[in-house]
């Protein structure tokens, strides 16, 4: 019999939901520490999800700084430094197969060592974003133009503030829009893959997508809500059903808008992916002091949904 080339062990998972085939799908490849930087793209592009991830062993400097393992995250076109719902969901599933206690947990990734809660017995996992940062001098005027939207659909209760860029180990561009200016959406994919080249970051990473914003206040618990839309821009992903990182800055985001107090600690509940059919759920947790984000969270639950094996690239995929 001819001889089986060489392959790796994946699972697919469900994040930011309770049931499959809902939330941000996400595959997790499992024993690719010796690949190359090429050879893990093509097994991302294979998949062809909005990302893969890969959770190797941390190195000597990352085990000694107290990390419990080391994530590669990719789009099918690109590697990112940091993602939410990989995050989540490579947690969990480690969890689920022992090689992560119930706990507090620390992955090392592209944006920094970034804490994590992970629950007993598949329960949801909560992430801890990086350092908060916030630009809002933005012009809304290309966001608007990269969606098809007006003037008019922005958000009336936030003049001169509806547009803004902001993240915790990514930047995300953000647009506070009327409510029913979600459903309107006419997303102009040139424009979106100009964006990041016309809207100043906060830091040196490249800009991971556009996110439109429908805020709903509190509700009648105390927690804040919003309705979400995010679109990519040049990493890739056209539209995204869940987006942890972006729910992660629009915490900064709201903070700094006054549509979350300054001071002390705040809930806010995200809906995405709902005209993807792909309903989400993002529960944020920001800490705020003197007007600013100090610190932002985002929880979800994770699904198992398939499991496999994969080949591995050829080498020639890694130069």
């Amino acid at each position: 019999m001819p001889e089986q080339p060489p392959s790796l062990e994946f699972e697919v998972v469900d994040v930011f939901t309770d049931r499959p085939f809902a939330g941000n799908p996400l595959a997790v490849v499992l024993g690719a520490d010796d690949l190359a930087t090429g050879q893990l793209q093509a097994l991302a592009a294979e998949f062809n999800l909005s990302e893969t991830a890969f959770p190797m062993a941390p190195t000597a400097a990352e085990r000694a700084r107290g990390a419990h393992y080391r994530l590669r995250i990719f789009t099918p076109g690109t590697e990112l430094p940091f993602a939410g719902h990989p995050s989540v969901g490579t947690a969990w599933l480690l969890a689920r197969r022992g090689a992560l206690a119930p706990g507090r947990a620390v992955q090392a990734c592209g944006a920094g060592d970034l804490p994590l809660e992970v629950s007993a017995d598949g329960g949801p996992v909560r992430l801890t974003g990086g350092a908060p940062a916030q630009r809002g001098d933005v012009d809304p005027a290309p966001l608007l133009a990269a969606l098809g939207l007006e003037p008019a659909d922005l958000d009336p209760q936030l003049p001169g503030r509806a547009a803004a860029v902001a993240g915790t180990g990514v930047d995300q561009a953000h647009l506070f829009v009327r409510p029913g200016a979600l459903a309107a959406l006419r997303p102009d994919a040139g424009a979106l893959e100009r964006l990041p080249h016309r809207v100043p970051l906060t830091g040196t990473a490249p800009l991971a997508g556009l996110l439109a914003v429908a805020w709903g206040g509190p509700d009648g618990s105390g927690r804040w809500s919003a309705r979400v839309r995010m679109l990519g821009t040049g990493i890739g992903v056209a539209e995204d059903p869940a987006t942890g990182s972006a729910a992660l800055g629009l915490g900064v985001s709201a903070v700094a808008a006054g549509l979350l107090p300054g001071e002390g600690t705040s809930e806010l509940v995200v809906t995405q992916g709902v005209e993807m059919g792909r309903p989400s759920r993002l529960e944020v947790r920001v800490r705020a002091a003197g007007g600013r984000a100090a610190e932002v969270s985002v929880q979800g639950a994770v699904v198992p949904v398939s499991s496999g094996r994969i080949a591995v690239p050829p080498a020639s995929h890694g130069r």
